[in-house]
């Protein structure tokens, strides 16, 4: 089991890949432990009978721990200096040897006590310690939420630590006592965290170790509630030691009280990363969007839920949240989507999403004639100039030529005919259809609707 090196694993997303396993952006698995003992490591795996004995860094110990679904907790304690090694798999539970669709049933039926996902890390006491280790425990998941993590609901995602020595228990019960007094004075309830002796480990069945190297879309926890551990600077200073908090929130009275689009994203996150690059780099939407990495809400705001993955993306109005979307890997247009449900009427959403036509001669911006730009009301993004606007009759809005990469074409044989429909390049909402009955110097017609145009008039730009 003990590979010898530290596993690294790119950062993940918990958004659609997350959907699969709980209907939401979410997902997540389980892992095991092991016994430290006169320097060997006797691990126990499904299906065998025996211990298996392996020799491990003469500096290495072994410790426990419960963080909710074990892929997120397996690469969030592996990116830790001076761990070597990380095992997903079960303790804590009565069944022996079981298997991860067992301790599933096990929890639907709560017939018995049932082993929580845990991962046994081991670290080398030469370039970290316990204590270190316990911080980044504390700080990658919220040990206040009992038989939950996030959208991960049950006793075996419960916040657990579990001890092989009475020296471990104490360190355990000392940083819970530190990581409380700095939770209290953010505002969190009481730490639920399990600690106790560990009886036996199992580790997870193969498909489950190193599962986000294996499967970088799958799940990937925030990394806490957003407040630092307060690390033991000597006895002396450690009753007046001031609890660290992580990066503040936002304040509240710097942002759009009305409709306002907050990112939360965590150090270290590449799927935050790359919706930074993707999506907020270019954002030209009305919506106000400000990217945090506080996993606290705006001064005076409030959250439905604490988050549990990064990136999510909350949509705020009059300070308190309306929707969340979280993670992402990629998939801009599912984001512009998810954007535009929230803030397109519902006659201009069936237009976008579902293809429909407003009625001829109906749409407000038919006759309009002041110069300006004809925009994407979902992203901002620019589609039309005015003077490339003309009056041809048909009863909706027609452009001879689109901006350079504004729109895309794609073949549309609805209704029994032969078209070309016209979508927006950036959020891929339909906009109409495009015709060889244009006048120079293009001979094309884009027949676009009123309702999934906004305008921007020259003088406002």
């Amino acid at each position: 089991m003990t590979r010898g090196f530290k596993t690294r694993y790119p950062a993940s997303r918990d958004g659609r890949g997350l959907l699969a396993r709980i209907a939401l952006p979410g997902g997540g698995l389980l892992l095991g432990a092991t016994l430290l003992v006169s320097g060997l490591i006797f691990a126990q795996s499904p299906g065998k009978t025996l211990p298996v004995a392996e020799p491990v860094a003469e500096k290495a110990e072994q410790i426990t721990l419960g963080m909710g679904c074990f892929w997120g907790a397996e690469k969030r304690m592996s990116e830790l200096p001076g761990v070597i090694d990380v095992v997903s798999g079960f303790a804590g539970g009565e069944r022996s040897n079981p298997s991860y669709r067992q301790i599933l049933a096990d929890e639907r039926r709560g017939r018995q006590k049932n082993h929580a996902e845990v991962v046994r890390v081991t670290f080398d006491t030469g370039q970290t310690s316990l204590e270190r280790v316990l911080a980044g425990f504390w700080e990658h998941h919220d040990p206040t939420q009992g038989n939950r993590q996030g959208n991960d609901i049950g006793s075996n995602y419960r916040s657990a630590i579990y001890f092989v020595t009475p020296a471990q228990e104490a360190v355990a019960q000392r940083t819970k006592a530190r990581y409380q007094l700095a939770l209290s004075a953010a505002g969190y309830g009481a730490i639920t965290t399990e600690i106790r002796p560990l009886a036996t480990f199992y580790p997870a069945e193969e498909e489950h170790q190193d599962y986000l190297r294996k499967n970088p879309d799958g799940y990937c926890g925030l990394g806490g509630t957003g407040i630092r551990y307060p690390m033991e600077t000597g006895a002396a200073a450690e009753a007046t030691v001031e609890p660290k908090q992580g990066e503040p929130p936002l304040s509240g009275g710097d942002l759009e009280a009305e409709r306002q689009l907050i990112v939360f994203e965590a150090e270290g996150c590449g799927y935050c990363a790359l919706f930074q690059t993707e999506v907020l780099a270019h954002w030209e939407s009305p919506v106000p969007v400000r990217s945090t990495r506080s996993a606290r809400p705006p001064t005076g705001w409030k959250l439905a839920e604490p988050l549990w993955a990064t990136p999510t993306m909350v949509l705020f109005e009059n300070g308190h949240e309306r929707a969340r979307y979280t993670g992402y890997s990629g998939d801009a247009a599912g984001f512009w989507r998810w954007l535009a449900q929230l803030t397109l009427s519902p006659e201009t959403f069936d237009i976008a999403y579902a293809q429909a036509t407003e009625a001829p001669y109906t749409g407000a911006l038919l006759d309009n004639r002041r110069p300006g730009t004809y925009v994407d009301p979902v992203t901002g993004v620019a589609l039309f100039r005015s003077d490339a606007k003309y009056k041809s009759g048909t009863g909706w809005p027609s452009f001879f030529q689109p901006i350079d990469g504004a729109v895309t074409m794609h073949q549309d044989s609805s209704h029994g005919m032969r078209r070309v429909e016209v979508r927006s390049a950036s959020s891929g909402i339909h906009l109409g259809h495009v015709f060889d009955d244009g006048p120079p110097p293009t001979g094309k017609r884009y027949c676009i609707n009123s309702g999934v145009l906004r305008f921007v008039p020259d003088q406002e730009l």
